[in-house]
């Protein structure tokens, strides 16, 4: 006779034994790990954001009662780049940023009223230090004399310039504003000698600040919202004011600070201004503030501010929003610009907001935007830079496209003049500030490597000793990390490696030993052990393609693998348009057809992309269409009505999925970073009734990112194929409970009802 159980009992039973088993697991790994731990002192675990401490000795930390911050700025110099990150800052140096004393009116030293010791002359707004706090900072990350020399020259006359009440630089910007002082640009020039203070140790440069912040609060309150600009960016002023107090201890700063935020445009309550520069700037205000004023609600109002903007008018990859100037109803399409003003802002923004929360999600927006867009605002060889990027954008040609882009005249051009005045200026500090933010001190005397590329730090840790830790990478082009710990004497340190959101799964060894360590997105793995000369971290980011879909962007469909997107590689044809045989200027028209949609499998759709990787080492210029290092093969359809308009822009995207009757086509796409033509977010193609419709176009395979919920990450087939994912120790132990729980993992998914396996993709 054949015993038959009950479903009931078979079910429960099936429950019992799960428990019994991953209890068990769970026991094992634990002893694994303390096993591990005790046999070289390594302590390993994964952590949200470091602890929030003011116990480093060793650097600048908010003083009492400003709160203390998880993550602090290292010395300026600390640390050298080097890869391509640091070529990135040779050509800087090369290009039009290092030769705006030739190219830019607004640099010209003996006529410019910043230098007048009189405050007297022309040119004395926002142009010159713009330029500065970048130009400057170049000097000091790649120790070019040169660069060091000319802006030194630049600085030493503005600190020659304050008069007995305060003020320095031009005079007349005291009383611009109908009789009220401007005080915007005086933030940026702030910016510019609290960076040269870092770097040099000039003893003159806290007395100024301090005696122009003096200035500043003789002011009535109602001054600080006199002017738009003003208004909307005084938050600037609040990082310099929070700078000064950690080095002077000034209580009433503190009071400055606080009228400044009282009277500034409000940020904390939402985005009232929607002019893009002022956003990747203003959003944070609240975040900054929140040291001051102590309350989570600030630092959530930054978040929310992003969240706003981005849901909105961020419905596209690049990792930036459409503001085309302003961000405008019903301007939302991945053609629209953001320009390069905002790229820089926007990461600065996320770069100090990383050092004060200790959230590693605002380092992956900061690189996000990093790769995929401001190699894309420039030339390569960063002898040009354009106005507008925009994730579709198949021709930069000099004509006007408003009202399609809000402002008239060029905005697509290269150039390298005047005709983008701010960018011209501004764009100087988004790799220098990029390359000073790699590396972070912690609060528990460890250091952070925050934002991977090839680099080496110099730094105190633990109970005072000197290390330097060279890290050996291609990333983002490579998924591998590798550091080496240079020390005279053993020290026992933490050290944080950021855990980015796209990364699934990671996996870290020690001298070629893997480490035990339950990895998850948006996190550090902590390293605490007694570090000796000559030890070796590998860090193995695992990457794979996947697929985001734009909901609120008529369904379109982007690519990415790690943190880069890819763009189609449409033929670029260059043709000079302006300028001199020293700095022309450029069009870029396309030579082959982009208007294509992506043919995707619903079920997994990243499937339908084939990675390849470009034979020999790294280009040391990887943003360049031929010297793309990666490039994605896949399928795709031409959609014939989806043209250009009147203006020369890119159609707008159409509803997804598509119809098209063109046969299959294979595409190239390379990182959207590389290309100055691309098409990033793409139409799906679609068949029969389905088309034109996407109530059909979801694939099961799909979560909503906890963290940036405004679109979705559909990830490769290999990515979601486990429901249950167990770690075993080495050893026989665990190879049995490996042989006994698998297969009664897999006999309860299939048993599982359908409800539980569709919460296996929800955000934890």
């Amino acid at each position: 006779m054949a015993w038959k159980l009950n479903p009931t009992f078979q079910r429960r039973s099936l429950d019992h034994l799960v428990t019994v088993l991953a209890l068990l697991t769970a026991v094992c790994l634990a002893s694994a790990s303390r096993s591990h731990a005790a046999a070289d002192g390594t302590e390993a675990k994964v952590v949200e954001a470091p602890p929030t401490s003011s116990a480093n000795p060793f650097y600048i930390t908010n003083r009492a009662p400003l709160l203390p911050g998880p993550l602090l700025k290292l010395p300026i110099g600390s640390i050298v780049p080097k890869g391509w990150l640091r070529h990135q800052l040779e050509l800087e140096a090369q290009g039009f940023t290092g030769h705006l004393e030739e190219i830019s009116k607004w640099c010209r030293f003996e006529t410019n009223a910043w230098t007048d010791p009189q405050g007297q002359g022309h040119s004395g707004w926002e142009e010159l230090p713009y330029w500065l706090k970048g130009y400057g900072d170049l000097g000091y990350v790649l120790k070019d004399e040169t660069i060091i020399a000319h802006a030194r020259k630049w600085i030493d006359a503005v600190l020659a310039s304050q008069g007995p009440d305060g003020w320095f630089g031009p005079r007349s910007l005291q009383t611009s504003l109908e009789g009220k002082p401007d005080l915007w640009p005086h933030m940026v020039m702030c910016n510019v000698l609290q960076s040269f203070y870092e770097f040099t140790g000039d003893q003159r440069v806290l007395p100024l600040l301090t005696k122009y912040s003096r200035w500043v609060n003789m002011q009535q309150s109602k001054n600080f919202g006199a002017g738009y600009w003003p208004k909307v960016r005084a938050g600037d002023s609040l990082e310099t004011i929070y700078w000064l107090y950690n080095r002077t201890g000034d209580t009433w700063l503190l009071d400055l600070a606080k009228r400044i935020h009282e009277h500034m445009q409000d940020w904390t309550s939402g985005v009232h201004d929607w002019h893009n520069v002022n956003i990747s700037q203003g959003f944070r205000e609240p975040g900054v503030y929140y040291l001051q004023a102590r309350e989570d609600q600030f630092l959530r109002a930054a978040e929310h501010n992003y969240q706003t903007v981005m849901g909105r008018y961020g419905q596209f990859p690049g990792g930036g929003f459409a503001g085309d100037e302003n961000c405008r109803p019903g301007f939302g399409d991945p053609r629209q610009g953001f320009e390069t003003c905002g790229i820089v802002e926007f990461m600065h923004s996320f770069e100090m907001l990383t050092k004060i929360s200790g959230n590693p999600l605002w380092a992956d927006r900061c690189e996000e935007i990093a790769f995929n867009s401001l190699p894309a605002s420039l030339t390569a060889d960063l002898k040009a830079l354009h106005y507008l990027t925009c994730p579709n954008q198949v021709q930069d040609d000099k004509n006007n496209k408003s009202p399609g882009i809000q402002n008239r005249g060029t905005m697509f051009s290269y150039s390298p003049f005047e005709v983008y005045r701010c960018c011209q200026h501004n764009v100087s500090h988004g790799w220098p500030y990029y390359a000073e933010e790699l590396w972070l001190a912690t609060g528990d005397r460890g250091l952070c490597a925050s934002l991977y590329a090839a680099s080496e730090v110099t730094a105190k840790v633990g109970e005072g000793a000197k290390v330097t830790v060279s890290e050996e990478t291609d990333y983002p082009f490579s998924n591998r990390v590798t550091f080496r710990i240079s020390a005279a004497q053993r020290a026992r340190f933490p050290l944080y490696l950021r855990l980015p959101r796209w990364c699934l799964e990671a996996s870290v060894k020690i001298n070629g030993k893997a480490v035990p360590l339950k990895a998850k997105p948006i996190a550090y793995a902590v390293l605490d052990r007694t570090w000796r000369d000559g030890d070796s971290i590998t860090l193995q980011l695992l990457m794979r393609v996947s697929v985001r879909r734009w909901e609120k962007n008529n369904y379109s469909a982007s690519v990415d693998y790690g943190p880069l997107s890819f763009s189609l590689k449409i033929g670029e044809r260059w043709s000079r348009c302006g300028g001199t045989d020293a700095w022309p200027e450029f069009e870029v028209f396309p030579t082959t057809p982009w208007n294509y949609g992506l043919v995707l499998d619903q079920k997994n759709p990243a499937k339908a992309f084939k990675l390849v990787r470009n034979p020999g080492p790294l280009a040391a210029q990887p943003f360049a269409p031929d010297a793309a290092p990666l490039e994605l093969r896949a399928r795709a359809k031409k959609i014939p009505a989806w043209k250009q308009d009147s203006l020369g822009l890119v159609g707008k995207l159409q509803p997804s999925p598509v119809k098209s009757t063109t046969p299959n086509d294979t595409i190239t796409l390379i990182p959207m970073g590389a290309a100055r033509l691309r098409v990033t977010a793409f139409p799906v193609i679609g068949t029969g009734k389905d088309a034109n419709s996407q109530k059909n176009e979801r694939t099961t395979c799909r979560r909503r990112h906890a963290a940036d919920p405004n679109h979705e990450w559909v990830h490769s087939g290999s990515s979601c194929r486990t429901l249950i994912a167990l770690s075993f120790s080495e050893g026989f132990l665990g190879q049995l409970l490996s042989l006994c729980v698998a297969p009664v993992l897999m006999l309860r998914s299939c048993t599982a009802p359908s409800r539980r396996l569709a919460t296996r993709f929800r955000p934890t």
